[in-house]
């Protein structure tokens, strides 16, 4: 080990950190299972209507506007322009979407009669269904692409581990989605495959390290190279997590509800990523039996010059 390198004991708790990740994968499922998920209008299907004002409207008031009338799980957005709003509800049973439309434009005129109602669409389930499965079949591709990538970087042994860790941190994020029924929409969907791509290029940094150590290293024991290369790593893990917080937590305040389900989604799978970089993918490779052998170069064969 280098000079200055962190010495921490991480494989020292990867036996009970590694049942912890099992049963928060159980419970997650049981979770989906059992409440699923509160997923929003563009899954769920809805009225769109958008308005236009000649002053710039305000959202908070928008909104505030459409809960006192009963809208309150209105989805409240500029639409081009901060005098064009898009409103989107949800269905509302004995109601056509041509009524439910008149009557978030009568809300939203409470404050502001100048506004002028621009179109009312209705957007079905059979739609937003479609919507759903082509959601979790691009899922799947990512992470089956994710699988290949590093398979043919590293070892099968590294493709797995790395692919069960990213499945993982999938898994909890919409567990915790469920536990407390945050909305899931496209936003969160497009945070889920953010944190894909962001747990796979810390699993990388981690996994290319203890490739680099099996080869470089005297040592043949696997569980202190690994941990030898999780210390060398940890400060960059570290300073990454802390800088992508910092930006989530200003989308969280600042960002405004729009933003709020995306940084949420994030904040949880930046702490759930970074941990499963270092636990569940070397959890893994000790189940698969790694050694210094799935890294040596294979050296290359004399070729026989005589015919």
């Amino acid at each position: 080990m280098s000079k200055g390198t962190m010495n921490i004991n991480f494989m020292g708790a990867r036996k009970p950190l590694g049942v912890l990740s099992l049963l928060l994968v159980i419970a997650s499922v049981v979770l989906l299972v059992t409440r699923g998920l509160n997923l929003g209008l563009d899954f769920t299907g809805g009225t769109t209507v958008v308005v236009k004002s000649p002053v710039d409207v305000e959202l908070s008031q928008a909104r505030s506007d459409l809960a006192a009338s009963g809208f309150n799980d209105a989805v409240v957005q500029h639409y081009g322009s901060p005098k064009e709003v898009n409103v989107r509800v949800a269905p509302r049973e004995g109601s056509n979407a041509d009524e439910v439309g008149y009557d978030v434009f009568a809300a939203l005129k409470l404050h502001n009669e100048e506004l002028e109602l621009m179109k009312v669409e209705f957007v079905g389930p059979q739609v937003g269904d479609e919507l759903r499965d082509e959601s979790g079949t691009a899922m799947l591709l990512a992470l089956g692409l994710m699988m290949v990538y590093v398979w043919f970087r590293f070892s099968n042994k590294f493709g797995v581990a790395t692919v069960v860790a990213l499945f993982h941190d999938v898994i909890i994020v919409l567990g915790i989605f469920s536990l407390v029924q945050w909305p899931f929409d496209l936003t969160v969907l497009a945070a889920v495959l953010a944190l894909i791509g962001y747990s796979l290029n810390d699993s990388i940094v981690v996994a290319d390290r203890i490739r680099e150590d099996f080869r470089n290293s005297r040592q043949n024991d696997p569980d202190t190279i690994i941990n030898s290369a999780v210390n060398a790593t940890f400060s960059r893990t570290i300073n990454t997590s802390l800088t992508t917080l910092l930006v989530l937590v200003a989308l969280y305040f600042f960002g405004g509800e729009v933003m709020r389900a995306f940084s949420e989604a994030l904040l949880v799978g930046v702490f759930v990523g970074t941990y499963s970089s270092i636990y569940v993918v070397s959890n893994i490779l000790f189940m698969m039996k790694v050694s210094k052998e799935d890294f040596l170069i294979p050296e290359p064969e004399e070729i026989d010059e005589m015919p």
